[in-house]
């Protein structure tokens, strides 16, 4: 079977539309088969390369899907690689790019990876998210980033919950629950713990809380997370992965889960990355100081 790779780009960009015209060539050149999303495909204007439709079935039977942008490109892409279980490959084209695996100055070797089959497959824990008021099922989705409810006018009342237990009650911004792969997101913003993403985790982070135990928590990942807005308090807003909003009246209550369905990320092998080690990936992204570091002093 031929191999097929699926490449979706911001194209807003002009150079996100001539780095992917790029990727396309030199995957094609390779004689492997390329899907662009038809959202995107008139902009490219790749005669060798197969559009389909900006849906789920998109990244089906594909290899690898290629993300050329930012994390917001990337978070837009999982949305159609998440069901197929397809790897998403990012290169970033942003300003930070935590999720990326490769900087645009490493594009031909990235590609040439791809073409070789030089790479591993990791697992990102996603968080299946349900609102419901009074029985009624609001909204029911999932993140890869973080769920946050939040403020629309005016501070927040609720109260929040840990595997069936009332925890605290805050009048808030708004509480943020995320995943390792979200400690770095709206959630450090927020003041939240910066979390390796093989840790198996989820997080709740409350927004500027008016309450004195207002602490970041890290708890286990077979937990459930519970936000309830109280009744008679304005209501809210529901965001996840700053990508999908739902409006929360008051009285609904908000529980986050581990996700059933992973997203998978694609590795490279042999390519200066933004990949690994992530500690590495830190201190590059915040411009960490590491001058004195001597390292282990070896026998």
């Amino acid at each position: 079977m031929k191999r097929t790779v699926l490449v979706a780009v911001h194209t807003g960009r002009d150079v996100a539309v001539e780095t992917a015209r790029l990727v396309i060539d030199r995957l094609v050149g390779a004689g492997i088969n390329v899907r662009v999303l038809d959202s995107e495909s008139e902009e490219l204007g790749c005669g060798g390369a197969e559009a389909v439709a900006a849906d789920p079935s998109a990244a089906k039977d594909a290899e690898v899907m290629i993300v050329l942008g930012g994390d917001g490109s990337l978070l837009r892409a999982a949305e159609l690689a998440k069901p197929a279980g397809t790897p998403l490959l990012g290169v970033n084209l942003g300003h930070v790019g935590f999720l990326a695996e490769a900087e645009v100055a490493d594009l031909a070797a990235a590609v040439d990876s791809v073409v070789a089959g030089r790479y591993d497959v990791e697992e990102r824990m996603t968080i299946d998210v349900l609102a419901r008021q009074n029985g009624k099922v609001l909204a029911h989705t999932w993140a890869l980033n973080e769920a946050t409810v939040e403020k629309q006018e005016r501070m927040l009342e609720v109260v929040a919950e840990i595997d069936g237990r009332p925890l605290s009650r805050w009048g808030c911004d708004g509480v943020i629950c995320a995943t390792p792969t979200g400690s770095t997101a709206y959630a450090f913003s927020a003041g939240g713990p910066v979390v390796w993403p093989e840790v198996e985790a989820l997080l709740m982070v409350p927004i500027s809380a008016h309450a004195l135990f207002a602490r970041p928590l890290v708890v286990s990942p077979r937990s459930t997370l519970a936000v309830e807005i109280l009744p008679d308090t304005p209501g809210g807003v529901l965001w996840c992965d700053g990508r999908r909003r739902f409006e929360l009246p008051s009285g609904t209550r908000v529980e986050v889960r581990r996700g059933s369905e992973p997203v998978r990320l694609a590795r490279l092998h042999g390519v200066e990355s933004t990949g690994a080690p992530f500690t590495d990936r830190l201190v590059a992204k915040f411009e960490l100081p590491v001058q004195g570091w001597r390292g282990r002093v070896r026998p």
